[in-house]
């Protein structure tokens, strides 16, 4: 038993971690942190070490009626387990405990509740809330929650679980998911005509306060919500940019992963997800200072597997001013970067991000060379701004011979809009671009700054 002697002026609650066998053992700080962001004031840590769980309590009985001890003598609120509950079980603990329980995924919804600012966001939260509560309208514990509204579990729709029934919870939930079609339409939209402009999409993914929107603020030039607090960012966020080297692209920021997030809560927020879906290359942030960084990656990669992202990825090993790493690429073939290292917060490595981050997209474009008129310098300017000019120069007769880079549909679509002959203007397209080994001066397949 921990006791823990920082105190804060949230909801009084005891924590109860448990170790089974055949399940996953979960980190106790992590599970700390979940519940201080959820506002909770920690007043105990329990460790419950398990063969297997208890079918009505999860935990042993005898163990339930130690915690019930604890709570009376500590006047504690509320009692967060750091594992997933069933319904029945959450009922038979607070019949005992004469306090209110939650689960992981409760708490988790909770923080997703207070971060969650753009409507789409709030419409995901009060979905996956209502899912979960759908199956817990009767609490074994029937102290007045009007007295405690807003509390840890309790935010949103949570507040007037028992004034609600089963039904009424059944038509709102269809409401919310229609709601949430509507907005997916809109984004459909978005995507379809950045598809159709050929402008490519890095969606950064990753474990929560991994540093995903510190590090998109200084790629975009941006200045969304970035904080040292788990899920500071839940609605995604998108930014048109200049990448040099490749033209337009549009940055994306989404919400951050977590361990043994249940199915139905990922279901509940693929209306964010589908820009990791849509991507055309995913920048995997990990915190590279941390202890359990090959844990958080597999949590990472399970959920990408989940939802179906099939999309290239780069993992961005980031905070390496706290691992003491060296800024660096690593690659796993020639021109195919694998891992970089970086520091969003001191700026460490960020040029051989851009750098990496432009030889994976490189690898969707291809290399053509252009004969343009004098007459046809609106075309030349175009493509100066998508900055996909590689090299160019006069031939004898005035016209301007041009190397260019760049996806083959835009460049199709730029002549297209500038009603432009496709023979005059296309000469020999080689294969796709790669550029020469050497130009990065390789050594053992990694580069260090």
């Amino acid at each position: 038993m921990e006791n823990i002697t920082q105190r804060q002026s949230g909801e009084r609650a005891v924590l109860v971690s448990i170790s089974v066998q055949m399940l996953d053992d979960l980190d106790a700080e992590e599970f700390q942190l979940l519940a201080q962001s959820a506002g909770a004031e920690i007043l105990e840590h329990i460790s419950v070490q398990r063969n297997k769980p208890d079918p009505k309590f999860f935990i042993g009985s005898g163990k339930v009626d130690e915690i019930a001890e604890l709570v009376q003598e500590l006047e504690a609120e509320l009692v967060i387990f750091d594992h997933s509950l069933s319904p029945a079980q959450e009922r038979n603990l607070e019949r005992i405990l004469k306090c209110r329980v939650i689960d992981r995924t409760g708490l988790i919804l909770d923080i997703f509740a207070l971060r969650a600012r753009t409507h789409e966001g709030k419409l995901q939260v009060e979905l996956a809330q209502l899912k979960h509560l759908s199956t817990r309208l009767i609490r074994g514990f029937t102290g007045n929650l009007e007295q405690q509204k807003g509390g840890i579990g309790l935010r949103g729709p949570g507040e007037s679980q028992l004034e609600t029934d089963r039904r009424l919870i059944r038509v709102r939930i269809t409401q919310l998911k229609d709601k949430l079609v509507k907005v997916q339409q809109t984004r459909l939209q978005g995507r379809a005509a950045r598809q159709k402009a050929a402008i490519p999409t890095i969606s950064l993914v990753g474990y929560t306060n991994a540093g995903k929107s510190t590090l998109f603020n200084i790629l975009a030039k941006s200045d969304v919500y970035a904080a040292d607090q788990l899920f500071a960012t839940l609605d995604p966020t998108l930014r048109r940019l200049e990448w040099d080297g490749i033209g337009t692209v549009v940055l994306a920021d989404t919400v951050g992963f977590v361990r043994n997030l249940q199915h139905d809560l990922v279901e509940s927020f693929k209306a964010t997800l589908e820009e990791t879906l849509e991507a055309t290359l995913l920048l995997h942030v990990i915190d590279s200072s941390s202890p359990n960084m090959d844990e958080q990656i597999e949590a990472v990669e399970s959920v990408l597997k989940e939802i179906g992202a099939d999309a290239p990825i780069l993992h961005v090993y980031n905070k390496i001013d706290l691992s003491g790493d060296a800024a660096k690429i690593i690659y796993k073939a020639p021109d195919v970067p694998d891992r970089v290292y970086v520091s969003a917060h001191s700026g460490q490595g960020l040029e051989l991000l851009s750098q990496a981050v432009q030889q994976c997209l490189m690898g969707q474009l291809q290399h053509f060379d252009l004969v343009l008129k004098p007459a046809y310098g609106k075309l030349r300017t175009q493509l100066y701004t998508l900055n996909v000019i590689q090299s160019e120069h006069y031939d004898e007769q005035g016209n301007l011979q041009l190397t260019v880079c760049m996806a083959p549909n835009k460049l199709e679509q730029l002549i297209k809009q500038a009603h432009l002959p496709f023979d005059e203007i296309l000469g020999q397209k080689t294969t796709l671009f790669q550029r020469p080994l050497e130009e990065f001066e390789l050594n053992d397949t990694t580069i260090s700054h």
